[in-house]
This record gives C-alpha cells, sequence and structure tokens, in this order.
C-alpha cells in the first residue's frame, strides 16, 4: 500500500514525547538572537554611560598620576590588575544578561530539554560529502532566502526610524563634543528600537516556519503508527494504563445510564443494581452494577434521578455476581424481580392518581 509510506499522519504523543527525549524541538535563533539583542539594549542604554564613565575617570587617574608611578614588575602587576577588576567588573553584568536572554530565548519556545544526543558526534557532520550536500540542499536556499529577508526588513526599518532625523546627521558634522552625545545617543536609541521591533517580526515569522517544518518532519505513516502500536501493546505498563481508561470511560457511560433506569436493588451500601423495563420487553436489563464506593455513586445518581430504591440485600449480591452491563437478568431470578418492578410501578401508579386528582 502507498500510503503505508507516506508520512501523511499527525504524530503520536510517542513520537513527540521520543523527539522531546532526543533533544529534537521545533527551534528559531532568530529568537534567540532577539531576545539576546533585547538584553543589550537594555545594557547599553540602562548602564553603559556609568560603567563608561567610572572606567574614563579611571583611566584619567591613571594618566594623571602616571609620572608618579614606579616603573617596576610589582607596580605594573597592581596596575594590571586594577585595570583586570575594572574591565571584569564592566563585561560581568552584560555577560549574565546576555546568558539569562538567551537561555530566556530557548524556555518561550520549548519545555526544558536535557540530552546529549545533539553533541554527540556523527559521521554525517565531518562529512565532506555531507557537507557538499547541505551546502546546496534546499535548506541552505532558504536560510540564504531568510537572510536576505532579515536584512531588507531590518534596514527598512532603521531608515524608516532615521529618515526624520536626517537633519541632525548633516548638523552633526560641524557640532561640537558637548552637543554630539545627546545626538549620538536618540540616534543609537532609534537605530536599537527600530531593529529590535524588524526583528521581533522576523522571529515571530521565523518560529512560525520552523514549527511547521518541524511538525512536518515528525508525521509518521500509517506502517508506523501501526507498528508503534503494536509495539506499546506489548509493554505491560501501556496495557495496564489502557485498561484503566477502558474501566473509566466505561464507568461513565455506566453512570450516564442510570437515569433511564426502572429501579435500583441495593444491600443496601455493598452491592448496587440498577435495572430497566419497560412493557415489550422480554426482560429487566441491568443498565448499572458496582460493590463499596461505586455502589454508593451509583445510588448517589439514582437518588438525584428520583430513580426509586429497594433494599433486598440477597437478590443484590446474586444480581451482581449472575448479570452483566446491558444484558437480561437470568431466568432464575424473574419472579423476585418481577415482584419489586411491579411494586415500583404499583406507586407509581397511585403517586400518579393522587397528583391527577
Amino acid at each position: 500500500n502507498d500510503d503505508d509510506g507516506e508520512r501523511t499522519e499527525e504524530p503520536s504523543t510517542k513520537k513527540l514525547e521520543d523527539a522531546l527525549k532526543r533533544g529534537d524541538v521545533a527551534k528559531s535563533q532568530e529568537v534567540t538572537t532577539w531576545f539576546m539583542l533585547a538584553g543589550a539594549t537594555l545594557v547599553l542604554f540602562t548602564f553603559a554611560s556609568q560603567t563608561m564613565g567610572d572606567m574614563a575617570r579611571m583611566l584619567g587617574r591613571i594618566f594623571e598620576h602616571a609620572h608618579q608611578m614606579p616603573v617596576n614588575g610589582a607596580s605594573l602587576i597592581a596596575l594590571t590588575d586594577q585595570l583586570g577588576t575594572a574591565l571584569g567588573a564592566a563585561i560581568a553584568l552584560p555577560a549574565l544578561v546576555m546568558m539569562v536572554a538567551a537561555i530566556a530565548g530557548n524556555l518561550v519556545q520549548h519545555q526544558p530539554v536535557l540530552s546529549l544526543d545533539p553533541m554527540t558526534p556523527k559521521l554525517s557532520k565531518i562529512s565532506p560529502i555531507a557537507g557538499f550536500k547541505r551546502l546546496f540542499s534546499t535548506t541552505s536556499l532558504v536560510n540564504f532566502a531568510k537572510g536576505l529577508a532579515k536584512l531588507a526588513i531590518v534596514g527598512t526599518a532603521i531608515l524608516i526610524a532615521l529618515w526624520p532625523e536626517v537633519g541632525r546627521l548633516f548638523d552633526l558634522q560641524t557640532a561640537g563634543p558637548e552637543s554630539l552625545m545627546p545626538v549620538a545617543r536618540l540616534l543609537s536609541l532609534r537605530v536599537f528600537g527600530a531593529s529590535i521591533a524588524a526583528l521581533a517580526i522576523v522571529a515571530a515569522l521565523d518560529y512560525a516556519y520552523q514549527r511547521h517544518k518541524w511538525f512536518e518532519k515528525q508525521r509518521m505513516s500509517v506502517k508506523e503508527l501501526r507498528d508503534e502500536y503494536k509495539q506499546m501493546e506489548g509493554d505491560p505498563a501501556v496495557r495496564a494504563k489502557l485498561r484503566q481508561i477502558r474501566i473509566e470511560r466505561g464507568r461513565k457511560r455506566m453512570m450516564a445510564q442510570i437515569p433511564n433506569a426502572t429501579v435500583l436493588i441495593t444491600n443496601p451500601t455493598h452491592y448496587a443494581i440498577a435495572l430497566k423495563y419497560e412493557p415489550g420487553m422480554a426482560a429487566p436489563v441491568c443498565l448499572a452494577k458496582g460493590t463499596d464506593l461505586v455502589a454508593l455513586r451509583i445510588r448517589k445518581v439514582a437518588e438525584e434521578s428520583h430513580i426509586p430504591v429497594v433494599e433486598n440485600p440477597p437478590l443484590a449480591r446474586a444480581l451482581h455476581a449472575t448479570v452483566e452491563i446491558d444484558d437480561e437478568i437470568p431466568v432464575e431470578h424473574y419472579r423476585a424481580v418481577a415482584e419489586i418492578i411491579g411494586f415500583v410501578m404499583r406507586q407509581r401508579s397511585m403517586v400518579g392518581q393522587a397528583v391527577g386528582s
């Protein structure tokens, strides 16, 4: 069958879980890049001026007193330590923000994954032939087209952001140092803001594309679904889970039938049997049965549905042992059940007459 080999079916839950365990998830590098750029912009415009000012003041003090510094190894080591500490402090916060941004960029796309499979060496990754094929593959062409589109979108956004400030750009040629920094800061803010806005659109589109591409890759053929089902059926844990699901579904269907019952025969608390009988039926039919907690639930539903409840412990135990749901009661219980149903119908008739009068 040709359909067996075509991946036309949606992936099963197991297929998606296995992909997650391998670290195979829908992921867009553009989303991660956007988070990192946003983090860098936040640091740049929040802390950069203060950090650069501190660095400038420290260097100014060093140059101011340079002629007083002894020229020896210990002095140079102390100076190097001082510069290294200052530079490390300046770099630490941006590095931390970028790292947190990169992690956040991954977490918004998929749940945390701990897998060594993507890092496992594979021959296809180092094979020159495979590399040549990847270089000229459809994926490479799509990535190239995406790169051009990204440049066009970001470039257009920056042009739109800077166009109202063209006059200021020309004024910078004759501006003094005191007026240069505010204008440069404003223009930088516009460039970064436009870039972040444009890249947000790029990231959203790329994530949608990557997720669609990943989902299509996870699709299964009819044969794969059939084989997976057979494999799962052989797993004792899966069999037990499926059996539990069937029991729960059967119990829900059973509970839904109780309002249609004619009478509920109880033990009174350990057994409950819901029977239905209408004129023309060959024999009463069991709609629901249960013991202990299930019996109490059956009784509660019956009382809420105003189904008559008759306590007859011997008959309740006997019916529970001999009749299955949706089956007619055995012949040996006809007489006892007929007496109960007859009593219920007479009571119902008397109530109806009393209401009518």
